[in-house]
């Protein structure tokens, strides 16, 4: 079982907390956050989104956190060179602060063999997505789990570029509001995401399509995108439109992801048949979950395709899932 750290407490930091409560193949053993413990176990156990934590939640002492079948050392520090995750052999880093590999080597001591960041680096930390090119894993200490937009992208585009070839192709994630936006109109880096999220639908960057340049060597430069920041509170939905090397049809191009979901990217893809919408993904642990009567072709070769994500829930499985697996090759 590996043992991890979770630093930060956030929307990220919070549900995998709860994950890994939950999970026989991972033991949570400490968290880092500024948070008093009194408040963090009441945003575990209560959740305006994903409701109550049915499992067991208290505090056992000032520092100590029992969560499911974890009993948990709680530690308060904005400085990671103070912090002692005892026995942790990976950290997930979630504060959103400690995104360069200059920072984040300050995890790693005593047990601490890995460190994965729960977004995209600053600088050149390798980033890696899960099913799309872990098999270049280098055992590096220190990786990036990419964002929640590539996580559901990556495997999109490894389907149609493995299966039809991709020439280039544009997306758009039209993405529920997060706490990077205001709630009322205020002060923010982003002209467009200072104004009120939940009464906006607010056109702003993405670097997810940019991003696949990195997992997927190929394609480097051949996608861009944006996104669409509308005012809901989880659960997002990736538009691409791509330029494909072959003739396609619709069928084909469905029937590529239905066998991807019952084959590779078994757990990872899902295909949504019931003409279901975004609230009823709320939860789901899938990266990309495929609209098959969604699909559309233009001339044979250009194709529109949706998929949703829990832009929370589902990337923090891909996240807890990452974990797992260079703790395992630690």
């Amino acid at each position: 079982m590996i043992k991890t750290a979770v630093n930060g407490t956030g929307r990220i930091g919070n549900a995998a907390i709860k994950q890994i409560s939950q999970r026989d193949d991972i033991q949570l053993v400490a968290i880092n956050t500024t948070q008093s413990l009194d408040t963090l176990i009441q945003l575990l156990k209560y959740d305006s989104v994903h409701g109550k934590y049915q499992g067991e939640l208290y505090k056992i002492d000032e520092t100590t956190l029992k969560i499911g079948k974890d009993t948990v050392k709680v530690l308060s520090s904005r400085d990671p060179n103070n912090l002692d995750f005892g026995d942790a052999e990976v950290v997930i880093e979630c504060t959103g602060s400690l995104l360069t590999t200059e920072k984040a080597q300050a995890f790693l001591k005593n047990s601490v063999k890995k460190v994965v960041m729960s977004a995209p680096a600053k600088d050149d930390t390798p980033m890696y997505v899960l099913n799309v090119n872990t098999n270049n894993y280098q055992n590096e200490a220190i990786i990036s789990n990419a964002s929640c937009t590539t996580n559901c992208l990556a495997p999109l585009v490894k389907v149609l570029q493995e299966k039809f070839g991709i020439i280039d192709g544009l997306m758009t994630t039209i993405h529920s509001y997060t706490n990077d936006q205001r709630i009322l109109d205020g002060k923010h880096s982003d002209i467009r995401r200072a104004r009120a999220a939940a009464i906006n639908m607010i056109p702003t960057t993405t670097g997810a399509a940019k991003a696949i340049g990195k997992v997927i060597p190929e394609l480097k430069g051949k996608l861009n995108g944006y996104a669409m920041r509308v005012p809901t509170v989880d659960v997002s939905v990736v538009d691409l439109t791509v330029n494909l090397s072959c003739d396609v049809t619709k069928e084909e191009i469905n029937q590529a992801f239905t066998d991807a979901s019952e084959n590779e990217f078994k757990g990872f893809i899902e295909i949504d048949n019931e003409q279901r919408v975004s609230g009823d993904f709320i939860g789901s642990s899938y990266s990309s979950i495929f609209i098959p009567d969604m699909t559309q072709v233009v001339n044979s070769k250009t194709v529109k395709i949706l998929a949703w994500y829990d832009n929370e829930w589902g990337y923090t499985s891909r996240l807890v899932d990452m974990a797992v697996f260079v703790g395992s090759r630690a």
